[in-house]
Parts: structure tokens; sequence; C-alpha cells
């Protein structure tokens, strides 16, 4: 084990721990890096830093997607003497632009360093950035590297959210080494604790797992969080694969794994005869007995959730101990305080303390006047306060931020948690409550105020009116997210408050990732508020629990049966199951049998988890996706499996797919890309509810046996057959997405000539002649396009890749973009090689019709929304393209600027704000 008296700096840690030759970072689905090869490579880059004019002191803010790009750059910065500081970009475009400009303000104009993929999508701010690839490049360290003291700023970390009001906590090197210590003591580790990591890394709990080992000489592993979290099983596979032996999770992953451990009997036969449960295993290749702890923390630790997965996991080796409940915050360097007495003494709570701080922490809490009540050099029950932090791992304040520093400490220097809680006769700490106001949703914290300044923008929702905190249902692995509102609308309209729950869950689904808890709406006195104005989280919280705001709860389950047909028991075994596969997807308890599964908020990944599910539920190799899109609901979806009826030949083919079909608005008929697929509509539709139907046309080819259209009058002729059998007369409304869009205009022309009205047809970034664009699009550009839709590679790579491909057969293309795409991508899509070129294939078919289409003719008017395009200036794609539609209508085209590129105006990113110009140019339209 190494010497830890003469570590001071963090360059003095990873020198010693490059001194074993043997020891490193397994990167799960990469490379074996030895400590002593990582020092190789910082050094480079941090002469390629300096090369670069980064001087000792300057912030480098890191894109933290690939761990190894990451903890290379990190440990080069840490050389150079410069302060990394992770970040990752939020998801929506719009808000990575506010978040980079903020951190330029906050940082003082930092580089930012990318790997090639992610530097592609960052925002031109105009600050200095560079990729992980070209600083590797330099050689080896020739200037003497800088030697920084202990107390020298080391780190900055971003408080949670990363959101564009974040704050960066400093830590010394001092902070982090004193940190490591205080862990190591605390579990007594050692060179033969191998520990594993799948948090992000823009989190202090991946920082934690990475110095650790380095500091006990032990080896590690890392991985992204998608490879757990897409299959939670693969967390235990590998634990036993790299025979671990610490590794850290949230309480929502033990309550996950219970689920996937339930859910592993053999599958079932057939849906008519499902055989009889088993009972739950693991995989068979699972061992767990070399491992000696779980560290949970970052969340609650629900007693009952870990006393199933210990029972679960017991005969693969799993000791009773392993289970370590913790506390530690960005502002403690991660893990401060463990509770090794969890089995022996807590198993029979609900929520167990969180043990004793380690060695150089204090802890006292005190009362809001500032008394104190109880301190870990005098515990006792006296009471619940705020819990207060000392130490020598603990932040002296945030970086560039004097106000929040004072803020955050007392005025005799005691950190502030804004955690309530109380210490026992043991002096082990319990928390129970916060007073910040913050939501944590498995394991990580969200911002109440940053998810209602989106909610905020909805149209059904009266502004200033909407919260969200956090409650915890009885038994729940998580705590949950709740909302309450003020219907913009006439509160005893029932659609209006509808569309008002289907648009806050929809919108939190695509700004968050997951679904409201609970979503009441409520009046405007029901908000309470403070002498200021400011909304009482806490009181909301209270209200939830004490049953204050159970007629809102009522109200909300009334309008959604109501408008969901009624709760229509399943029936059956195979409804049953459905119902429960359905219940798992969406996180809900009561699945009616004839709701449909997008009704009930299933999103286009949802769909896709769906079809996994139903697969491994009744053994069967594929559930073609128009199956699923066009049975919808647990009765219909049973009847087609029962009766084998998957699409199977043209005869079978039904392009309608009814994403939405409620509201007596005229209906919406969207056209599919160029891809043929309708699934990048399913999110847009939602936003219809109790307004119009909205129905998808999906191209024909998908299915076994269907044959590709021979050409484009044939697709239009069946595209406009099957809209008169949803709606036989007019006035119509037609829209297509990019090649839709040329698609959408012959049907409105062939729908006028057949003497019924057209009352709107929208065109979502396209010019009106097509024929240039399909004749420069090879073989290679398609495939190269439908991995972009599909999200197998980043927009960075199209270059390379442009390249290597056009050097193989198409055959060994394709097999190439399988093989280098990212392995959870293809589980969720159920991507093989022969889906994937039965895809392209149908992409280039359209293609080929496209190439000898030419527009002629008029309709009465057109709707263009436009935005980023592929090449050139919005400006030069409105001017030079996309004004020829003018050429095509009878009265004047309406141009509509939208948010996004030409892949990304429809992505859960920008979907909110294009619902709502897409609804308001259709109300226009159709009066």
């Amino acid at each position: 084990m190494p010497d830890h008296r003469s570590l001071s700096t963090l360059p003095q840690l990873l020198d010693s721990a490059a001194r074993d030759a043997s020891r490193g970072i397994t990167f799960v689905g990469g490379s074996f890096v030895p400590y002593a090869e990582l020092r190789e490579w910082a050094g480079r880059i941090a002469q390629g830093l300096r090369d670069g004019g980064t001087a000792p002191g300057d912030r480098v803010l890191i894109v933290a997607d690939d761990p190894e790009a990451f903890f290379l750059t990190f440990w080069g910065c840490v050389l150079a003497g410069a302060v990394p500081c992770p970040v990752a970009p939020p998801s929506d475009p719009l808000r990575r632009r506010s978040q980079l400009e903020h951190l330029a303000g906050l940082l003082g104009d930092p580089l930012v360093v990318a790997s090639k993929a992610a530097h592609a999508d960052l925002p031109d701010i105009g600050l200095r950035t560079a990729t992980v690839e070209d600083l590797s490049h330099a050689s080896a360290a020739q200037d003497r590297l800088p030697a920084p003291a202990p107390d020298d700023l080391a780190l900055l970390m971003l408080t949670s959210g990363s959101t564009g009001s974040s704050k960066a906590v400093r830590l010394t090197h001092a902070n982090l080494l004193a940190a490591q210590a205080g862990k190591a003591g605390a579990l007594v580790l050692g060179p033969a604790d191998t520990v594993f990591n799948w948090i992000s890394t823009d989190h202090i709990a991946a920082i934690e797992a990475h110095l650790l080992p380095m500091f006990t000489g032990a080896d590690q592993v890392m991985t992204v969080p998608a490879t757990v979290l897409g299959d939670p099983l693969e967390f235990l596979r590998l634990l036993t694969a790299h025979q671990v032996r610490v590794t850290f999770t949230p309480n929502f992953l033990f309550g996950q794994l219970n689920q996937a451990l339930a859910r592993r009997p053999a599958p079932r036969q057939a849906p008519q005869a499902p055989q009889a449960p088993q009972a739950p295993s693991a995989p068979a290749d699972v061992d767990l007995s070399r491992l000696r702890y779980v560290i949970s923390g970052g969340e609650a630790t629900v007693t009952a959730t870990v006393r199933d997965f210990l029972a679960a996991l017991a005969p693969y080796g799993l000791r009773r101990d392993v289970i370590v409940p913790a506390f530690g915050m960005t502002e403690t360097c991660a893990g401060s305080v463990f509770n090794r007495d969890f089995a022996a003494r807590d198993l029979g709570t609900e929520f167990p303390p969180l043990g004793n701080p380690v060695q150089g922490l204090h802890i006292r809490v005190a009362d809001e006047d500032g008394t104190v009540l109880a301190a870990t050099d005098r515990p006792g029950p006296t009471g619940t306060g705020e819990v207060q932090l000392r130490g020598t791992m603990v932040t002296s304040g945030y970086y560039a931020d004097e106000r929040a520093t004072a803020r955050a400490f007392t005025d005799d220097g005691w950190f502030r948690t804004g955690d309530l809680g109380h210490l026992d006769s043991d002096g082990r700490l319990m928390l129970v409550g916060r007073t910040k106001d913050s939501v944590i949703v498995n394991g990580v914290n969200y911002y109440s105020h940053d998810l209602e300044t989106v909610l905020d923008e909805l149209g059904e929702v009266r502004r200033g009116q909407v919260a969200a905190f956090p409650i915890r249902p009885e038994g729940a692995d998580s705590e949950q997210l709740a909302v309450v509102f003020v219907p913009a609308g006439d509160p005893a309209d029932d659609a209006a408050v509808y569309q008002a729950l289907v648009a806050i869950r929809s919108s939190t689904v695509m700004h968050w990732g997951f679904r409201p808890q609970l979503i009441l709406p409520v009046t405007v006195p029901e908000i309470p508020r403070g002498n200021l104005g400011k909304v009482q989280r806490s009181r909301l919280r209270a209200a939830v629990e004490t049953g204050s705001l159970d007629a809102a709860a009522r109200r909300a389950d009334e309008v959604t049966t109501r408008f969901l047909g009624g709760h229509v028991a399943p029936e059956g075994d195979t409804e049953t199951a459905l119902a429960d596969i359905y219940g798992r997807a969406l996180g809900i308890t009561r699945v009616p049998a004839t709701a449909s599964f997008f009704d009930l908020g299933g999103t286009s990944l949802d769909v896709l988890r769906l079809k996994l599910e139903i697969q491994a539920e009744f053994g069967i190799d594929d559930v073609p996706m128009a199956t699923l899109l066009q049975s919808p609901t647990v009765r219909a979806l049973a009847a087609r499996l029962t009766a084998g009826r998957d699409a199977h030949g043209d005869g079978a083919y039904d392009p309608l797919v009814p994403l939405q079909v409620t509201g007596e608005g005229t209906p919406l008929f969207c056209v599919h890309p160029g891809l043929g697929e309708v699934l990048v509509f399913i999110n847009l539709a939602k936003y219809f509810t109790g307004e119009r139907p909205f129905y998808a046309l999906r191209a024909r080819g998908f299915g076994a046996g269907e044959t590709h259209f021979a050409s484009f009058d044939e697709m239009v002729s069946t595209y406009v057959a099957a809209m008169r059998r949803a709606q036989p007369r007019g006035p119509y409304a037609v829209a297509g997405y990019s090649y839709g869009g040329a698609v959408a205009f012959e049907i409105a022309k062939r729908l006028e000539a057949e003497g019924d009205e057209v009352a709107f047809v929208g065109v979502f970034n396209l010019p009106p002649s097509i024929s240039g664009r399909m004749n420069e699009i090879t073989f290679t550009d398609g495939a190269i396009n439908l991995a972009l839709f599909l999200e197998l590679i980043d927009a960075g790579d199209i270059p390379d890749l442009t390249t290597r491909l056009r050097t193989l057969p198409e055959a060994g293309q394709l097999a190439h973009l399988i093989e280098q795409a990212p392995k959870r991508r293809l589980t969720e899509l159920d991507l093989t090689v022969a889906r994937f070129t039965a895809w392209v294939e149908l992409a280039q078919s359209m293609v080929h019709l496209g190439r000898t289409y030419e527009p002629s003719g008029t309709v009465g008017q057109a709707h263009v929304f436009y935005c980023t395009p592929l090449k050139g200036t919005k400006q030069q794609w409105l001017d030079d393209q996309l004004r020829h539609w003018d050429d095509y209508t009878r009265r004047p085209t309406t141009f509509i600027e939208v948010d996004g590129e030409h892949y990304t105006l429809m992505s859960p990113q920008h979907v909110q704000t294009f619902q709502a110009t897409l609804r308001r140019e259709l109300a226009g339209a159709l009066g």
C-alpha cells in the first residue's frame, strides 16, 4: 500500500500510483490504461495545453462525455497547473449556449476542451477551444512542470444540474487528498480493493471513485451511465467480470435491479399459454462473493428496497453487510459520512442513519437561531436542525461568487449543508429533509426553478402559477416529482385541464427525462407563498402528505380517466402481462386495456423499450414496429400477438399510424421524412391531445415481405387512400418533415383535384425541388444520414467516416457503422446489421423515387417551417431555396422560423417550442 504521508498534491498522487506498472484503469468497452501510461499521456496533454498558451491557474472546462478522454484531460490540466472544471452540456442545444455564456463569465473566459465528437456540438461564443485528440499529439512534456502547493486550487465542480446559474465549488489539493485519506481509513481499503464507477464524470462521485483507488494503490473500472441504466443487470455482470470490491450507487438502482431480477423467469412460450412464474434469478455467470462494499448515497437509502436486493442476490455470494449508507456533497469531496453498522443495527428501519464522519470532518446541528443542538463531540437526540460541517475536506467556498460563499457559511466558519437532520446518541447522522428547493430523483439533483421556467412557457398553464417539488410515496425507491399548476383555461373545462396535464407531463419528460408522479390542477390560493411572493414548496409537500391536495389529485385522475375512455381492466394472461409491461415502462400501476400507450405518456424511446420487453416476455424474435404503432392499446396488441398477425407482405401494410386520436379539431396527417419511419412524430403528437387527432404516414417496406413503392405516384395514391379511410371528406390538414414535405404537397394537390378543400399544407424545412439533392446522395451518404438520425454516430465523425466507408463495399459500410455504434443505442433500437441494412435499403428507395421528382402545379397556400440547414446560413437557405415555394402556391407562402437544425427541429430538445408554433399556425389556418 502506498505511503500517503508524503502526498500533499495531486501530481504527487499520480506519480505514486504510476510506480506500480500493473495497476490502472479498465474502461469498459475500451482499453486498460496503466497509471504509468496515464501519467505519460497526461504529460503530453499538459505540454499541449502549455503550447497553446494555458498558464498555471487558468480554468479549463472539460466536456464530460467519455471517461477516458475526460481523465486524460483532467490530469493534463493538473500537471500543467491549470484548474479543470467538468461540464455536462444540457441536452437542449438552446441551453448549451446560455450555459457556456454563464460559465465564461463566471470562470473568466476558460479554455474549453472536448473530444472531437463533443466538440462539434459546442456553440461558438468566442471561447478558445481544443480537442483532446489534438492536445494529446504534443510531445512528452519538455518544460519543467509547475509544482503546486497543497492549498492551491485543484478542481472546480459545478453544483448539481449544471444549469445556467451553476456555482463552481472550489476544491484544493489538500481538500481532495484529505477526503481520500478519510474514506480509505473509514472503509479500511487497500491495493486489493478494485473500485467500479458508472456515474457521469461531471459528478463528484466519479472524481472520488477515480482518486480513491489511486490513493490506495488499487485498480479501477469505469463505464458510462448508459451501460448500467440501459440494462441494470449489466451492473452485476461487470462487478463479476472485473472482480470488483467497491462500488457506489444511489438507492434507485437497487429498486431497478429488484425489478429486473423479478422479471427473469424464462420467457413465455406463447402468448396464449404463459408459463407459471419462476423464482427470480440473476444471470448465470454472476458471482458477487468478492464484493466488499456497495456505497449507497446521493439520495436516501430505503431499507426495504435494500433488504429485497440482499435477499435476491444472497445465492450469488452477496454478503449481508455489503451495503454502506453514506452522505457527502460536492462541497465535501463526495462521501464523508459512512454507516458500516447498517446490517448489524439498522435493517429494521425505514431509512437508516448515514453513520459517522470520517477522520478530519466534524458535524453539528443548529436551529434557526444558530443555537447548536448537537455535535459530533457531544452527540445526543436533542432536536432537529440544519446540518453544518467543518473539516479538512470541506470547500472554502464558490469560485468568483462571494455572495454565495457568504450565504453558505456561518459566522464562525461552518458550512451550511441546507439539509435538516439530527445526531443519535452514537453521533450518527440522520437526515429528515432539506431546506433547499430541489428534487433528488435517482441520485441526481434537479432544481425546481429550472423546470418551472420551462413549464411557465406552456400556453396551457397560467403564467407564474406552477411549482415543482419533491414527494416520496410510501415504499418508493427514490424521491419523485410533483407539479401543481393553475390551468390557463377555464378550470371547469375538462379538455383544457387534460391538455395542460399532458403538456406538463410531456415537457417534463423532454426536459428532465422522467415523468412527474403527480400533476395537480389547483387554484391560485392553493399555491402557498411567503411575504415576498416566493412559492413555499415545503408547504406544498406537506399538503400532499397530509391529504390537503387530494381533491386536486382526484380531479386530475377523473379528467384523465374520462379522456382515456374509463378504466377497462385487462383480461386474460396476455393482456395482464402486457399491462404489467406497460406499467413498468411508464411508471404507472393501473393500465387500462383500452388506453393507447402514447396517451398514457409513452415517448419514442419508451416504445423502443416496450418492443424489447415484449419480445423477451413472450419469446418472440421480432415484434414489428408497425404492430406496436398501429395497435398501441393492451387489448389491440394482445389480439395481434395472440393471432400472430404481425406484418406479412403488402396485404397487411397500412401506412396510417394513429399517434393521438382525441379532440374535435380537423385531424393533422404528417408524412415521414426520407428515412420512412414516423417515430420522430411521437413526442410531437402528444401536444395535440384533446385538440385534434394526429396521424402519421409510414413508408412501405419495414414489415416482413413488404415491397418498396415503385413510384412517387404510387406512394401518394396509397397515402391519400389511407387518409380518406380515416377522414372521408375535407377540409384536410397535411404536413411533411423534410422529404415528406414534397409528398405532402403532392397529397394536397391530389385531394384538391378530387374536389376537396385542403386548409393547411405544412412543409418542415424542405425546398420544392428535391431531385438535385437526391441525385447528390450516394449510398454512403444515405447510410451515414440514417446512422446520424438514429444517433449511432456523432456529427463530428462524418468527414472521417465518409472517407473510410467509401473504400468499403456496401455491405462492409453497413457492418462498420453497426460495429462502431454505441452498444447501448443498438440495444435501445433493437438494431442488428440485417435490420439496419433493410432500413438503409428502404431509405435508398425513397432517394431513388425523389431523383426523378419535379414539382408542378399549385396548392392554395403552404406554411414552410425552416431552421438551420445542413449547409450555409439560415437566411441563405430561406432566400435561395425555400422562397421558391411561392411558385407553387396560389396565395403567398407563410415562412415560419423554428429552433434547431434539420435533424433536430422535432427532437426532445426542441419539440416544446416547435409544437407551440405548429399548433398556432394550424389554428390560424383552420379557423
